[in-house]
């Protein structure tokens, strides 16, 4: 099924208006035409069938046929990955298996051996919020993964805002074993940069309230250790079973 995003303001009674982006998709890619039929998600987890209207050079106006179920419902964790940011573009991997895994929040981080700086990281966001939803559309989810602006690892564990639920961090030196329970359906899970953490970073966290885990004896990369972490805690407590 071909699936459009469209903001919730973008929703008008029975009809929905998709803007330009989504426009020159539906007209020059995927050349639908009028009565032709799709389903457009708002991003809040919300889905509908729709009928194509009218199509013109900024905009489209789709007929609201019904709402309908996602094809990939919202896990019952509220799973937000926290990973310190990387050089190159292998951060875009790890937003995209995100999106696919279920994570419902984003947070890249800057720590004392991150190979980039905090207002690099910044220039990055808009990139990963196009592959997010070009994976959200893929994946067939109707809730966008939020990717927030990056902080640095002070402000993180400073944060009350981002901070909810369990607290745990990937980390080799020392951890322990994922928990095999936890309070509630939340946690905010850590991934620290290659190298690893500093052992002050480590302590800092713990004074927080982040429990350090490690998967098992296996080394690995960092965006291999996100992945492998994020799809652990959705089999463990989501939905991943």
């Amino acid at each position: 099924m071909r699936r459009f995003f469209a903001r919730p303001e973008q929703f008008n009674g029975g009809a929905v208006t998709l803007d330009e982006g989504e426009t020159r998709h539906l007209r020059d890619v995927l050349r639908m035409k009028p009565e032709e039929t799709a389903q457009v998600f708002d991003g809040e987890g919300r889905e509908f069938a729709v009928r194509v209207v009218r199509i013109g050079r900024r905009e489209t106006i789709l007929e609201v046929i019904a709402q309908v179920e996602p094809a990939a419902p919202e896990s019952e964790l509220d799973l937000t990955l926290a990973v310190t940011a990387f050089k190159n573009d292998k951060l875009d991997l790890v937003v995209q298996k995100s999106v696919e895994l279920g994570v419902a929040r984003f947070i890249p981080i800057v720590s004392s051996r991150s190979e980039v700086r905090l207002r690099d990281t910044m220039k990055r966001i808009g990139r990963w919020q196009k592959i997010a939803m070009e994976a959200t559309k893929q994946c067939e989810r109707a809730k966008l993964m939020t990717i927030t602006d990056p902080l640095t690892f002070d402000d993180l564990v400073s944060d009350t805002n981002h901070l909810d639920g369990s607290l745990l961090m990937f980390s080799e030196k020392g951890g322990q074993s994922v928990p095999s329970r936890i309070a509630k359906k939340k946690i905010t899970a850590l991934v620290g940069p290659k190298g690893g953490w500093e052992d002050s970073e480590i302590v800092a966290a713990e004074q927080r309230g982040f429990i350090p885990v490690k998967l098992g004896r296996r080394i690995m990369r960092a965006e291999t250790a996100a992945i492998t972490f994020a799809g652990l805690l959705q089999h463990l407590f989501g939905d991943l079973n």
